[in-house]
């Protein structure tokens, strides 16, 4: 069955560029892509993927694409049509792409009016092995979002993409796969959004010693250091100079694709952090609102 199987990257808008931009190289720890057309495009060193951000100059800061992987040219065509079948607008239909990377593939709204594209076919990157306490990504670990009809939009990411339910946080947050991976998205109540996205660090070490080179460079911990109990991966959350959310986290689960069996977790305290002893909580990230230029396409 054709379906979704990685997330490739994160496509946003924001208004002061060179900040973001300086964030995402002299903090996050990624290096920058080449690229002749205003935008920075930038990928992990530990991945193959040839880009896992993309940024542009904006008049408001927006998510503009979330962009994931499947894996032919023929699987893109196929899940172009569920997603028309599904009632979804397709922005532009399967065609060569002109990005940096190139393949194949289609962008669309999903049921809340963020836009998506799939490919197939895009070029890899480099990548090496990087070294212990390092504290320097690997690769995009997963995206979480908010819908004003999340139980809908679990329902249209498996029907559609092909995602299953890995596990639930009671009934308004769901944790979704897309391969080993325990989740690669999640959603959760609230306007249509980006939550976070998130990075994986190859040990939880390599996630402490990048915390403290943020420390350094003068953005604290919003959320964090925790572990949590779906996926039971480690977390730290902090905010980017255009006010996304981005996670560092390691040691997430590995489950079977086609058999893990979820379960639902109660809420509590100690549910969504088992260490306990972090500072912050999600209260202290900056609130969700409707992501600007809903149903709006952006081409880049």
């Amino acid at each position: 069955m054709s379906r979704v199987t990685d997330i490739r990257y994160v496509g946003y808008g924001v208004v002061d560029f060179d900040a973001e931009a300086a964030f995402y190289a002299d903090v996050w720890g990624l290096d920058r892509v080449p690229g002749e057309d205003g935008m920075a495009w930038f990928k992990t060193q530990g991945h193959d993927e040839h880009h896992v951000v993309r940024l542009r100059p904006a008049d408001e800061n927006r998510v503009d694409v979330i962009a994931l992987a499947t894996g032919s040219a023929a699987d893109v065509d196929t899940l172009a049509e569920r997603v028309r079948s599904s009632g979804g607008r397709i922005v532009h239909e399967p065609q060569p792409l002109t990005t940096p990377g190139g393949g194949y593939g289609f962008r669309f709204f999903s049921p809340d009016g963020l836009q998506f594209e799939i490919s197939a076919g895009v070029a890899r990157g480099t990548s090496r092995d990087l070294a212990r306490w390092e504290g320097v990504p690997e690769k995009i670990s997963h995206i979480v979002l908010h819908s004003p009809n999340h139980q809908a939009l679990v329902t249209w990411f498996c029907d559609v993409l092909g995602f299953k339910v890995s596990d639930w946080l009671g009934d308004f947050m769901c944790f979704l796969r897309c391969n080993s991976a325990h989740h690669r998205f999640a959603i959760l109540p609230g306007p249509p959004c980006l939550n976070h996205v998130a990075y994986d660090m190859p040990t939880l070490d390599d996630m402490m010693r990048g915390a403290h080179r943020l420390k350094v460079k003068g953005i604290d911990i919003g959320w964090g250091p925790g572990r949590h109990t779906a996926g039971n991966n480690t977390f730290s959350y902090f905010v980017t100079p255009a006010g996304f959310v981005a996670e560092y986290t390691s040691e997430l689960d590995v489950v079977d694709f086609e058999t893990h069996t979820g379960m639902v977790h109660v809420p509590a305290p100690l549910v969504m952090d088992q260490w306990g002893i972090g500072t912050g909580g999600p209260q202290t990230l900056p609130h969700p609102h409707p992501n600007p230029g809903l149903f709006v396409a952006v081409e880049a």
